[in-house]
């Protein structure tokens, strides 16, 4: 017994001997600790970091087989997070055929033809989350426009729960003059007030399209090639870790798979989707059956966090729910003076969701855009804040486009973290500003003012459709998402949007690390490049603390690697940061 022990004493002795199998040096080393120091070498063991420090007291830990990577000064930080993606379903956007991008009313109408000519009459066209913010006319197509170009075909251009639809679409869907909302859930349908007679605008009521989605089927082997493909994407671009920020348990069996098979690439933390119309007890049971899923039990590379809902509509699409009137507007297609948008949860069922959420353990947000919509969730969070814990729960507000200097300070009050787009502005904000005006927009995105009160902002996409970085819906490249932190400057916009809630370049790399790490309950796994985290780190061809502000928007990710594990290398290492790989 006593020789057995020295022998495994002694094996325990030379495991831990084999030293580092990768040294970084001659970095520039942003390791978003506490105090933002900036190092020149790293060491990774076992896929952690084992030391970060100059480069003579890292290179004492090297072995004869130790890998030595030189930077030659290049940037060196943590793996970025993207704390709301929907990459499985935006894997498979183009499965059936290309989708191309579309910057104009034209644009969608020509794609629109082009598939009434390629399917069979009577076949469903269906064209999704194309913004009419993000359109040049900025409008809807008509119901007449769509009729015109599939007029034996239905047709819809759905963004989210709103849609614009042609006449065969309506006829379909049984939705006329007499056509009532009588599920209980929220929404309406936009009618002529001359004639009473459907326009094909319907609000909140996309639920009640009998749509039969044309094109092929997809296998299984075909959804996990795809996500594969994409999460590949997404390392090319420094992201490390993602939130499924409306899962199932399709999503999970596709995550659990790519982990069982050795080939999930990044960090997976999922908000499990809970539907909201039905009777309360049978939402609050679906709330506690997410607390017993067996992934609650996950490890730092997949895990299920919490549950997510939708609160209201979106500010894409002109039905979030505003604290004020939206106004009447050719650009949302709204007519009442008095419409403030759709809220599809009332106040006293959200409590109702967030308690069940909070005494199962769990993680609650909710998709909440206008600033009605988050004046009635940040309430919901203080209400229950009395009468029992809610800060280690993490709650959070996924979007939380519209605030108030009241909501800014009760989320940072309560540790609510805002789960933000920044390429929303970036986007966006020329209709906003056209729609609301400069002042009503002072509290729109306003990240500055949560940060310097003390509280957190995670980063994020939003990340619905196609692969690529830049040509996707949302764009998920995070270097866009910094460079708008940092400006606030938007497309077809001049000037700044409320430069005063800009973040300094730290700010706006925490909020694409540490914060959102907290967001996903994995900072004391990533998000740093501290000693015994898990090494999650990137290399890029630009430093970002440093380089002219609109560099950031072209940097380059050289390396990245997810758990001490190469996940990407973009093959130009040596030529483009000057650095060499040694043994």
């Amino acid at each position: 017994m006593k020789y057995a022990l020295v022998i495994c004493l002694c094996l325990g002795a030379a495991l831990h001997a084999a030293g580092p199998e990768l040294i970084v040096r001659n970095a520039r080393i942003a390791t978003v600790d506490p105090a933002f120091s900036i190092r020149e070498a790293m060491a990774v063991e076992d896929g952690r970091i084992v030391a970060v420090g100059g480069n003579d007291e890292v290179l004492r830990l090297r072995t004869a087989a130790t890998e030595v990577l030189d930077l030659g000064g290049r940037m060196v930080m943590p793996g970025l997070i993207d704390s709301h993606v929907h990459a499985c379903g935006a894997a498979m956007t183009e499965f059936d055929h290309p989708i191309p991008d579309m910057e104009s009313v034209q644009d969608v109408l020509d794609y629109v033809r082009a598939r009434a000519e390629a399917l069979d009459d009577g076949q469903w066209i269906v064209l999704q989350q194309v913004f009419i913010t993000r359109l040049r006319e900025r409008r809807y197509p008509t119901r007449a426009e769509l009729d015109l170009g599939a007029p034996k075909n239905p047709c819809v251009f759905r963004t989210g729960p709103d849609a614009s639809v042609n006449t065969l679409a309506l006829q379909r869907s049984g939705i006329d003059r007499d056509f009532r909302v009588t599920d209980g859930g929220p929404g309406h349908i936009e009618t002529d007030p001359q004639t009473g007679e459907p326009t094909g605008i319907l609000r909140g009521c996309t639920r009640y399209l009998k749509i039969r989605q044309p094109g092929r089927e997809a296998t299984e082997r075909d959804r996990y090639d795809r996500l594969l493909a994409l999460f590949g994407d997404y390392s090319s671009v420094g992201i490390t870790s993602i939130c499924d920020g409306s899962a199932g348990q399709g999503n999970l069996d596709l995550y659990q798979k790519m982990l069982d098979e050795g080939e999930l690439p990044l960090r997976v933390a999922s908000q499990y989707y809970v539907g909201t119309i039905g009777p309360i007890e049978d939402i609050e049971q679906a709330i506690r059956k997410v607390a017993e899923h067996p992934l609650r039990r996950g490890g730092p590379m997949l895990r299920v966090i919490g549950v997510k809902v939708f609160l209201d509509g979106g500010m894409l699409t002109g039905s979030a729910y505003m604290s004020r009137p939206w106004g009447v507007s050719a650009i949302y297609a709204i007519d009442d003076p008095d419409y403030r948008g759709v809220l599809f949860i009332p106040k006293d069922r959200l409590r109702a969701m967030v308690r069940a959420a909070t005494e199962s353990g769990l993680q609650f947000t909710a998709h909440t855009v206008g600033d009605g919509a988050v004046e009635t969730l940040v309430g919901v969070y203080d209400e229950l804040s009395r009468i029992m814990p809610i800060r280690d729960r993490r709650h959070a507000i996924t979007h939380s486009n519209f605030m108030s200097p009241e909501t800014v300070q009760k989320v940072v009050d309560l540790g609510v973290i805002p789960l933000v787009q920044p390429a929303w502005l970036y986007l966006d904000a020329r209709t906003l500003f056209e729609h609301f005006g400069y002042e009503r927009l002072r509290w729109f995105q306003p990240w500055r003012s949560i940060l310097d009160a003390g509280g957190i902002v995670a980063g994020g996409s939003d990340h619905m459709q196609k692969i690529g970085s830049l040509r996707s819906i949302n764009p998920y490249d995070p270097f866009l998402g910094i460079w708008t932190t940092l400006t606030r400057r938007a497309r077809w916009y001049d000037g700044q949007l409320h430069p005063e809630e800009a973040l300094t370049r730290e700010q706006a790399i925490r909020i694409y690390t540490i914060h959102g790490a907290t967001a996903l309950f994995l900072d004391d796994h990533v998000g740093s490049l501290e000693k015994g985290k898990r090494a999650d780190f990137i290399v890029l061809d630009t430093d970002l603390l440093t380089c002219p502000v609109d560099a950031i928007r072209r940097a380059r990710v050289l390396r990245t690697y997810c758990d001490g594990r190469l996940v990407f290398d973009r093959q130009s290492l040596r030529a483009e940061a000057g650095g060499t790989v040694e043994k």
